[in-house]
């Protein structure tokens, strides 16, 4: 090691980067960490951090409205879009400093720049024209929005990253896309003001989460005036003498919008980076290929976060991360631990789970009992908001284990980190009747559901 620049160089210098060099420098390894943007990465700087401040901007007109039945009375209220994006860039920039501050600080060496790989022990920093050496390397340059390029006028479009950074809030807004960033920004521009359509290619929206999460949702999203079209895709989009765009989407409909935004998932950071020349393995996808441990098929380059395409989340990063340092640092190698990963989905309402869906769970268990409940929450009984939760739980029949938790409403997010815990250590439905609720609560529902609302024994359901 002692012939080598560095001891571990990163690339990338978002969340799981930060904290491998971080840690590694805290170890008294040399580290040197080489960012081509700003550090801080996806989360930060275009990802969950100004997401969740646009999702709150986005919900004061509920609140404003809700205030009535608690006696208030709100002056009218006007939206300034430039003071939103100006006050987001000074807290982006805030933490921006604090992440490379935070390597510095550690010991590490930072630097502004694209890095490529030379060879398995040489990085090329292209900012600097100059290499440097490392006995370990660590990518972890992330990913980005998938164009689509097949689309005629594409061009036009834009993406979550410039969604950020309008010049101005739209009158109008197309969303293409079914996940989470759709979704999110669907609820983003419509509480901001926009008329907001969300296109989606499948028959409902938010893939992969539980069924009944995602009806409630729809429903819900469409009482408040989103307009959601289902099995539906973009043909072409053009650009209008006015400056407009107009949309074909699937049937013949033409939608006429300010912004087509596309959000058709997200693919990985690996192109042009000598990773082919070095001969690291890429998937289908482009996605560095790691063993259980984040090593590629060479043996001192290793690969975390959404890089590697294996769950795009900023806290996998960072576990993946630590990961890293307890394998390639302190002899103990350790396995990420990908499953039961409580997430969230930042909608209005929103969505907290954790564990298995229903779907998910029939298929692997023979007997289910699940466990509902939807009702007003009690902030809406005098707002008089028609707005419901939903609270469900999905239980083994036979070893009583809680293997899912899904919640739609208010604090969502914040129920499902908790929820992460006991569905985690394995705890058991007995343990969840056992625990003394806390009231009045909207999560009280979770230790108060004593009976089954139905079961799924082998395939079949019993009311």
């Amino acid at each position: 090691m002692a012939g080598y620049d560095y001891d571990l160089f990163v690339i990338g210098g978002g969340s799981g980067g930060v904290r491998a060099a971080r840690v590694a420098a805290a170890l008294g390894k040399r580290v040197g960490i080489a960012e081509e943007y700003r550090y801080g990465g996806t989360c930060v700087i275009r990802g969950c951090v100004p997401k969740k401040l646009y999702v709150y901007a986005s919900q004061f007109p509920e609140h404003f409205a809700d205030a009535a039945g608690y006696g208030w009375t709100v002056p009218e209220a006007s939206f300034d879009w430039p003071t939103l994006v100006a006050n987001k860039d000074r807290e982006i920039a805030r933490l921006e400093a604090i992440y490379e501050k935070n390597v510095k600080g550690a010991g590490g060496e930072t630097f502004h720049s694209r890095a490529m790989l030379v060879d398995p022990h040489v990085v090329h920093l292209l900012g600097e024209d100059r290499t440097v050496t490392a006995d370990q390397i660590l990518i972890a340059t992330g990913g980005r929005p998938a164009s689509h390029p097949a689309l005629p006028g594409h061009e036009h479009c834009i993406f979550s990253n410039e969604a950020f950074d309008l010049k101005k809030l739209p009158k109008a807004i197309m969303i293409e896309g079914g996940g989470y960033i759709a979704v999110e920004f669907a609820n983003i521009f419509h509480g901001l003001g926009v008329d907001t359509t969300l296109v989606y290619r499948g028959k409902e929206i938010l893939s992969r989460f539980d069924m009944d999460l995602r009806r409630t949702l729809h429903e819900t999203m469409e009482k408040k005036g989103i307009k959601i079209l289902c099995h539906a895709v973009s043909e072409w989009v053009r650009k209008r003498p006015d400056g407009r765009l107009d949309a074909l989407v699937t049937g013949g409909k033409v939608l006429t919008v300010d912004q087509v935004m596309l959000a058709l998932g997200r693919i990985p950071n690996t192109e042009n980076m000598g990773l082919e020349g070095v001969g690291i393995e890429l998937g289908q996808t482009g996605a560095i290929v790691v063993d259980q441990y984040s090593r590629t098929n060479i043996d001192n380059i290793w690969a975390i976060g959404d890089v590697t395409n294996r769950v795009q989340l900023t806290p996998v990063a960072i576990h993946e991360a630590m990961c890293f340092i307890e394998t390639s640092f302190k002899g103990n190698p350790t396995a990420p631990d990908h499953d039961t990963i409580p997430t969230a989905v930042f909608s209005q309402p929103e969505i907290g789970t954790v564990g298995l869906a229903e779907d998910e769970a029939v298929k692997r268990f023979a007997d289910i009992e699940i466990y509902r409940a939807s009702f007003r929450s009690m902030r809406h009984t005098l707002s008089g908001r028609d707005e419901k939760m939903l609270m469900k739980l999905v239980v083994d029949g036979a070893s009583k284990r809680v293997l899912g938790a899904h919640i739609l409403g208010p604090d969502a997010g914040e129920m499902a980190q908790l929820l992460g815990i006991p569905l985690k250590a394995g705890l058991t439905k007995d343990d969840f009747d056992r625990t003394m609720a806390v009231h009045p609560t909207a999560a009280e529902e979770l230790v108060t559901m004593y009976k089954p609302t139905y079961r799924v024994k082998d395939g079949q359901r019993i009311d």
